[in-house]
């Protein structure tokens, strides 16, 4: 075996298991040693079967005292059991649907167990125990790793894989310097690579630990500080308008002291002959759009058109129409380009543009397009910058022509608020702004957590609110019945038929999931905005939604199955409006820990406390489920825990970088080449 041998080659894998492998990312044998454990589990003590702790995991050393019986409960559901003893005690072992165990145990032979010891009684018994021969057991008796996996991989087989290529293939190369390693004391790769998968103890893996997660962020680092040092030697447009006092005249409300700042600091930013790259973090309802046509005013006083992306029509056609109402009586027209217009019309914006007699656009992805061209464009801005990625915002500014190293300013809005330390990780090339108040007149959103026992009353509730005009949100995590077996989540399209035919036949129930067509889609949400539908039944597509300042209910079935975090972005669909609104969380969940978890949202409105709580009970690689914003995913490093050696790498990182700005000394070299690799959705901003 090398490090390129096709990971299907290896006997046990086949063609079924390698096309499962792949979809964890794992191709050849190079990639097993790489791919790192997400937890583990110490079974390195052995019980009898009376020692055994009740209730934890362990492993148990048992004899089977009989031939393991196989019954048919019901179709779909088969239990085999079996005694099983030692020198001290008994133990009944059962398990479900798993009837290979016949041809695996036999009595009389010694085996381990591992699983949780349970009481029924004054008996112990053991569930789905996973179990191997006593004889030369391979998994007990050690640290084992615990892999992310996908259907049809289980643990036990890549544990296997990994194993085997820690054995037969050269430990990969160091890849830090050796002053590096001296100064910070951390172990060398070639002892961490076996003890990230297979630690001895706590401290070797500590160690291994430690020196994985200072070598993510040291290179993160690294390429973030190279990104704005190049960022900052480019050439931007340079607005000659600086002056937002027009601005604020044209305005029929007055901006919040949040929004002021936010907006004096991008215009400052604005003026210089470099390129803005600028976040504005607020949340929901917070005002960012204000600041955004504040910018744009800029730009098209300045002489420079400014483009809009948004991730969904409605939510374009929803800003082009704000941004008009704002921007029109200073005489500045905003067009709309969207995917789903005629023909004649979008032929109409796009000569407008290139000619540039329209001065500021707001699109979707149509904006990327080809034949869209810019006469002059001086600003781009993109809602919710991590639906988008670095990609796209790169492709928009692109259309900007012009010489090689002129790059327009950027803009991103974002309604999610990020604890300090993961927006540095997820927007490292960008400045942050935050906007920490809301304008005058919002009414905070009341939260309220019930379990099953309330559905009659908070349905009667549902009522109330649509007598009184109102509109109200249900969203559902589940498409369909029976997703990965977890029958017990209110699958959305039934629910949406009981709830139409059953439960509210006199009202207007509307339905929306991300597997419809992009059209049902839109015209699901533009009939709940227009008013045509009382209840839209949703999964979470409402969560970077349109603004329906009539919804004043949102009710969000098995709240637990969402990060805190997202449960605050559904909750911002209602609120928008001058009545009182309220969100209902639905969880019948008796853990501690979840009520807990849920209740934070019963406490605070505020987006930042909540995103720091969300930061503590997670850690970071939940917070936006898939990685869309171009930057490296971690590991390693939780942003929770380790930042200090977080700090330590930047400390790093700045140290080098002060010393040898380029990375063009020999020895730095391949650093750079790393940096390059670890950026790969964007390698040519290291060229």
């Amino acid at each position: 075996m090398d490090v390129n041998t096709p990971l299907r080659e290896l006997p046990g894998v086949g063609e079924a298991r390698a096309k499962g492998l792949e979809k964890l990312g794992l191709r050849v044998a190079g990639d097993l040693v790489g791919y790192f454990p997400r937890s583990y589990e110490d079974r390195r003590q052995v019980y009898a079967i009376a020692e055994a702790p009740v209730g934890e995991l362990c492993c148990v050393r048992v004899m089977a005292a009989e031939e393991p019986r196989r019954m048919r409960i019901r179709r779909g559901l088969d239990v085999t059991r079996l005694k099983v003893v030692d020198g001290t005690s008994a133990m009944l072992v059962t398990f479900f649907n798993q009837g290979y165990v016949r041809q695996a145990l036999h009595r009389g032979e010694e085996y381990i167990l591992y699983g949780r010891v349970e009481l029924m009684g004054i008996h112990r018994q053991m569930t789905n125990p996973q179990f191997e021969g006593a004889e030369r057991p391979w998994a007990c008796g050690r640290i084992m790793p615990v892999y992310p996996l996908t259907a049809g991989i289980t643990n036990h087989l890549l544990a296997g894989l990994v194993e085997r290529a820690l054995r037969e293939l050269p430990p990969p190369a160091e890849t830090l310097p050796d002053s590096l390693l001296a100064r910070h004391r951390l172990a060398p790769a070639a002892e961490c690579w076996r003890s990230i998968h297979f630690p001895a103890d706590e401290a070797a893996l500590d160690a291994a630990r430690r020196r994985f997660a200072f070598e993510e962020l040291f290179y993160l680092s690294l390429g973030l500080a190279l990104l704005r040092e190049r960022r900052s030697r480019g050439r931007g447009p340079g607005f000659g308008e600086t002056d937002l006092e027009g601005f604020y005249q044209l305005l029929p409300f007055t901006l919040t002291g949040a929004q002021r700042r936010a907006l004096e600091t991008a215009a400052a930013d604005l003026a210089l002959p470099r390129p803005m790259n600028r976040l504005v973090q607020g949340d929901v309802g917070s005002g960012k759009t204000a600041v955004a046509a504040g910018c744009a005013w800029l730009a098209v006083r300045s002489g420079w058109q400014c483009a809009m992306m948004a991730p969904t029509e409605i939510l374009a056609e929803q800003h082009a129409k704000t941004l008009s109402a704002m921007l029109a009586p200073a005489g500045i027209e905003v067009g709309l380009l969207t995917g789903s217009m005629k023909v004649s019309e979008k032929r109409k914006v796009l000569a407008a543009l290139e000619s540039g007699a329209l001065p500021f656009v707001v699109g979707t992805h149509a904006l990327l397009s080809q034949g869209v061209a810019f006469h002059r464009l001086g600003l781009v801005i993109t809602d919710e910058q991590h639906r988008f990625g670095v990609e796209q915002r790169a492709a928009l500014a692109a259309k900007a022509g012009g010489e090689e190293d002129f790059s327009p300013n950027v803009l991103v809005m974002s309604a999610t608020p990020i604890p300090r330390t993961l927006a540095l990780i997820i927007y490292g090339d960008l400045d942050v702004s935050v906007i920490d108040e809301l304008p005058p007149g919002r009414m905070p959103v009341k939260t309220v957590l019930v379990g099953e026992s309330k559905r009659q009353r908070m349905y009667g509730f549902v009522r109330d609110q649509v007598k009184e005009g109102r509109q109200v949100y249900i969203v559902c995590p589940a498409v369909e019945e029976n997703p990965d077996g977890a029958w017990d989540l209110k699958a959305v399209t039934e629910y949406a038929r009981v709830l139409g035919e059953q439960v509210f036949p006199d009202l207007h129930v509307g339905l929306v999931h991300g597997r419809m067509k992009a059209k049902e889609k839109e015209a699901a949400m533009a009939a709940f905005t227009a008013g045509e539908t009382h209840i839209l039944v949703s999964t979470t597509v409402i969560e970077v939604g349109v603004d329906v300042p009539n919804a004043s209910l949102i009710i969000i079935e098995n709240a637990d199955r969402y990060g805190l975090s997202q449960l605050h972005q559904l909750r911002g669909r209602v609120g928008r409006g001058k009545h009182q609104s309220w969100c209902v969380l639905v969880s019948d969940n008796r853990s501690p820990d979840t009520r807990a978890r849920l209740k934070v949202l019963t406490q605070t409105n505020d987006g930042f406390k909540i995103a720091e709580e969300d930061l503590k009970l997670r850690g970071p690689g939940d917070f936006f489920g898939e990685r869309q914003h171009g930057l490296p995913a971690l590991r390693v490093a939780d942003l929770e825990t380790d930042t200090r050696v977080l700090k330590e790498a930047q400390e790093a990182a700045a140290e080098l970088l002060a010393a040898d700005p380029e990375l063009t000394e020999l020895e730095h070299r391949p650093l750079l080449e790393k940096v390059r690799r670890l950026f790969e959705e964007d390698p040519d901003r290291f060229n």
